[in-house]
């Protein structure tokens, strides 16, 4: 071979022959799609042989991409496992590399898991760095953490495709209790707490509209579908507290959130019950890593499980079945568990 594989054209191999789709690839590598293609053809040139089938209409994997493609899988897997060890410090006495974690969230709360798991973390390693961003949701974190820009993020991780949670692994952190923030104007905001039954003609906002959170959409919309209640038309999601109340005001529909979040001027966040909806959070990063800071947030996370009963199911409570299993393999017990 006339030229070594550089790993960029392997990944936009493997993210094209996921999606079927040069536009989405793109969308997952962030990249320009004119980029990707570029580096697709690349890498067949260097190998002699077509990859992809390629119409007006549709994109199809070769017999020799289908043939590649699980190689491909492993040789990224392995060439993560060894930047991760070596991004970990490598030696006795060497200093970690610093480790950057998104929170999903723009805003802070006085329960709200990824902050106080960053915080314990810190506090047990204060020797190394843990850096905090915010990017928008799991399904946008997980392109970030396919792509090396992103060591570990918190979310939703059943709400993934299936190709994306293949190539990430997971740690179950916490059951929370979900809830709708509503402007106090709204006619259910004086309730203390709201039966499901009760959002019956109040369309519920999923955040259907952001593509950054696919996973929480996908949880709305599978927790209205089996109580017969109905999603609110998408709109582009708010981001911080000022707009997050200006966007209540202005739509009115009640917006799926979690209990413990923020307090949002002219807003109310009330706990929805019978049955107590659940949305399991864990802290995803990529198979074999080996930093110090990972491990510190893992066990920070399961220091803060273990004291407060993070994974323990509420009685009359709800969790769909893939989100149930995550945490039965966790606890290694069958969940008692419905969806």
């Amino acid at each position: 071979m006339p030229h070594d594989l550089h790993p960029r054209l392997l990944r936009g191999f493997v993210a094209t022959a996921e999606t079927l789709h040069f536009g989405r690839a793109a969308e997952r590598l962030y990249v320009a799609q004119q980029a990707l293609s570029r580096d697709v053809r690349t890498l067949e040139r260097l190998l002699g042989d077509a990859l992809f089938t390629r119409t007006t209409r549709s994109v199809e994997l070769t017999p020799a991409g289908h043939r590649l493609l699980p190689r491909v899988r492993r040789l990224l897997a392995l060439h993560d496992e060894i930047l991760a060890e070596a991004g970990a410090g490598g030696g006795a006495g060497a200093v970690a590399r610093p480790l950057l974690l998104d929170l999903n969230s723009d805003v802070t709360g006085p329960d709200l898991t990824a902050d106080r798991v960053l915080e314990r973390a810190r506090a047990a390693w204060p020797e190394g760095e843990l850096l905090a961003r915010f990017h928008g949701g799991l399904a946008a974190a997980a392109a970030e953490l396919l792509a090396h820009r992103l060591d570990a993020s918190f979310g939703r991780f059943a709400g993934l495709p299936d190709p994306v949670r293949g190539r990430l692994a997971q740690v179950p952190v916490r059951l929370e209790r979900i809830s709708v923030m509503m402007a106090d104007t709204h006619p259910l905001a004086a309730r203390p707490v709201l039966r499901l039954a009760e959002l019956a003609g109040h369309p519920v906002d999923v955040c259907a509209g952001n593509p950054a959170t696919t996973e929480w959409a996908d949880l709305g919309v599978r927790l209205l579908r089996e109580h017969g209640l109905s999603a609110a038309e998408p709109y582009v999601p708010p981001v911080g507290l000022d707009e997050t109340a200006r966007y209540l005001a202005r739509h009115g529909d009640p917006m799926l959130t979690t209990v413990g979040g923020p307090t949002v001027p002219g807003a109310v966040n009330v706990p929805l019950v019978e049955p107590v909806p659940l949305s399991l959070v864990s802290l995803v990063h990529r198979p074999g890593e080996h930093h110090p800071g990972l491990a510190a947030l893992a066990a920070a996370a399961g220091g803060l499980g273990a004291a407060e009963g993070w994974l323990d199911r509420p009685a009359g409570s709800w969790l769909p079945s893939a989100d149930a299993a995550l945490v039965a393999g966790a606890r290694g017990a069958a969940p008692r568990a419905r969806g």
